[in-house]
């Protein structure tokens, strides 16, 4: 018990004197998870505008595919992109492997499936009358697609920030291609998996105290927006 105690007082040390590597870490951790759904908002919400909008053949095989993709572990995510960009692979020639960038790959990829998944869902429960009006109004096909995503952007918002969730707390995609480099690919997940494995508890504790309170926050966020919603759509 002394032991846990103690470890808990050197965590947070770490966090009310700002330490300098605690800070590195959330930092790059951050800007990591940030870009990966920066990247899969800018992508997957016109997508999964599309799929909610139009009707094609095929479209209910495409809406499974990316359902499914809403649970891809991560693993297979890191082995994939580890085998493309391995020196041997077909794009090693970048020289990706373990640098920030194949780490915001990697979370864009978990990422992008739930954003459109989600989106396309809010659009397509979007009243039909209020598409008929807009096009009734006189409105282009963009503005008719911008007024449905204003209609369900509670819902939008509620895929993007699920998709965060999932990156900020993901360590097996990122530890495989992004290596767990000290001061450059190492983020929160990866070094609490690290520093545990070498008996460092205070750091990891450190950084497991951050990550709950950024996955409190996002999930605070979460339902405050699901909230607004079903008070605008009782």
């Amino acid at each position: 018990m002394d032991f846990l105690i103690e470890a808990f007082k050197q965590a947070f040390f770490l966090i009310v004197n700002l330490d300098r590597e605690l800070l590195e870490i959330i930092l790059l951790s951050l800007k990591v998870s940030l870009s990966a759904i920066l990247l899969a908002s800018f992508f997957g919400v016109p997508f999964g505008a599309f799929l909610g909008m139009k009707d094609f053949p095929g479209k209910s095989l495409v809406i499974i595919f990316f359902n499914t993709g809403m649970g891809l572990p991560p693993v297979v995510v890191g082995l994939f992109l580890y085998m493309l960009f391995s020196r041997s692979g077909p794009l090693g020639f970048l020289n990706l492997l373990y640098t920030p960038t194949a780490m915001v790959i990697a979370q864009f990829i978990l990422a992008f499936p739930i954003v459109a998944s989600i989106s396309q869902a809010s659009v397509r429960k979007v009243s039909p009358i209020i598409k008929l009006t807009a096009k009734t109004l006189g409105a282009t096909p963009f503005q008719i697609t911008l007024t449905l995503i204003k209609e369900a952007r509670y819902g939008i918002f509620t895929g993007i920030l699920g998709g965060l969730g999932r990156v900020m707390a993901e360590v097996g995609a990122i530890l495989i291609v992004g290596g767990n480099i000290a001061g450059y690919t190492r983020v929160m997940t990866t070094t609490i998996a690290l520093e545990t494995d070498k008996g460092n508890f205070e750091l990891a504790l450190a950084l497991g105290i951050i990550l709950l309170s950024i996955s409190f926050l996002i999930n605070l966020l979460l339902y405050y927006i699901q909230k607004k919603e079903i008070r605008t759509n009782p």
